[in-house]
């Protein structure tokens, strides 16, 4: 069996561990996303309620993802992974418990997504850190790769698992099932033993100063145009356009196409697509990956004019398809640039502002979509979203140091 494995994972066995690992807490994650708003719908919960539980676990990455920024890059990025898959056990564990004993409350739900969202805001930076630690420099855009496989096959596999799972032993025995994940995870990630662990460590520990480390890790963001720049363009896809596919999206669907089922089979297209986007991003080899990643995301961008454009749900769905592959392959590229490009001992800090400036930001696009389409109307609002993200993707492309990055420092970045 050790044969059929990818080159990476029989070269680098540590990079396997964290590999097999996190394949299971995301296995896990999928499933707990479609879990949780039915554990909160089980106990009586409103839509409000469901939206409120979900605020609970995005609020803490507004507060907490530079600040675990800076710790992934001055204390050992595998154990804080390991504490945050610990915390994560016990939260996911406490909230099963409470489901299966018929004793939970949304405010129960509020609090432990709460904590959930901490310790998920601490464990994101690190892992990005950890990676160049535990892969050759060579073999970092393979690993991406496959760590991209498995958050797409998620997915497709994840939902899939989760309404099984909800049929047979409810929201509570799914979220048993994502606590299981988390502890799993841990036991791989307490076996490994990265290179330079102690990379970040470059003062000491009673000599830290946070805001200083903070502003160290912007200057690393602020002096290469390119990672600024992609910061902007990110945000913009973040804010503008995902918005179209997570709230417009199933409302379109809902009141034209036909309902849920329809719009299962674009979301299903969309992450059969990245499945191969992250296969071609795997095996492609290119001089200038950010010219690549800058294309992908032009077409990622159009996502909204494809929903709002008025084609058949099965048109609609294949070139939702390209669009997944095209996300794939960006946040392959972007996230090996930094690896390959920002020091070791400054990545997590800078990861932590991409996070914030990306992921961080997009519950204000998604709060403020449905109004604007009340108000201006869906298509007109999924146009405008396309008028105002294509200018910001081409203007990313045409940043001279962004066609100029090569895919290993043999020059000035």
């Amino acid at each position: 069996m050790k044969s059929f494995l990818p080159v990476v994972l029989r070269a680098e066995p540590q990079f396997a561990r964290l590999f097999f690992g996190q394949s299971l807490s995301v296995l896990g994650d999928r499933v707990s996303f479609v879990s949780v708003p039915f554990a909160v719908l089980s106990i009586g919960g409103s839509a409000s309620d469901v939206g409120l539980v979900a605020a609970a676990g995005l609020l803490p990455m507004l507060i907490f993802t530079l600040v675990g920024g800076v710790w992934a890059d001055r204390l050992p990025r595998n154990l804080i992974m390991l504490a945050s898959d610990v915390i994560r056990f016990a939260t996911q564990s406490i909230a099963a418990a409470l489901l299966l004993t018929g004793v939970a409350e949304v405010r129960h739900l509020v609090w432990l997504m709460i904590v959930f969202g901490v310790a998920d805001a601490f464990f994101m930076p690190a892992a990005t850190g950890l990676v160049p630690q535990v892969v050759s420099a060579e073999r970092l855009k393979e690993a991406n790769a496959l760590r991209g496989f498995v958050q797409s096959s998620g997915l497709v596999i994840g939902p899939a698992l989760a309404g099984g799972l909800i049929a047979a032993v409810g929201p509570g025995g799914a979220l048993a099932l994502d606590a299981l994940t988390f502890a799993l995870s841990a036991a791989f990630l307490a076996r490994i033993r990265p290179r330079n662990p102690s990379v970040g460590v470059t003062q000491s520990k009673m000599n830290w100063n946070f805001f200083e480390d903070l502003r160290a890790g912007w200057m690393n963001v602020r002096k290469r145009t390119w990672i600024w720049s992609g910061m902007i363009a990110m945000a913009v896809y973040h804010i503008v356009v995902l918005p179209s596919v997570y709230v417009l999206g199933p409302v379109l669907a809902e009141s034209e196409w036909g309902g849920a089922a329809e719009w299962a089979v674009v979301v299903a297209a969309f992450g059969v697509g990245s499945i191969a986007g992250d296969v071609l991003a795997y095996r492609i080899k290119v001089k200038k990956p950010l010219i690549l990643a800058a294309a992908a995301l032009i077409v990622a961008s159009c996502q909204a004019l494809i929903l709002g454009s008025g084609a058949s749900v099965t048109a609609i769905a294949a070139l939702e398809a390209v669009t997944g592959a095209a996300v794939s392959v960006f946040f392959i590229l972007w996230e090996t640039a930094l690896q390959v490009h920002v020091p070791e001992d400054a990545l997590s800090r800078v990861s932590s502002y991409d996070y914030l400036l990306s992921s961080g930001l997009m519950p204000l696009g998604l709060a403020i979509a449905g109004p604007i389409s009340e108000s201006l109307g869906m298509r007109t609002t999924l146009y405008a979203m396309t008028i105002i993200a294509l200018p910001v993707m081409f203007a990313w492309l045409c940043v001279p140091s962004v066609r100029r990055l090569p895919a290993f420092p043999e020059a000035q970045d």
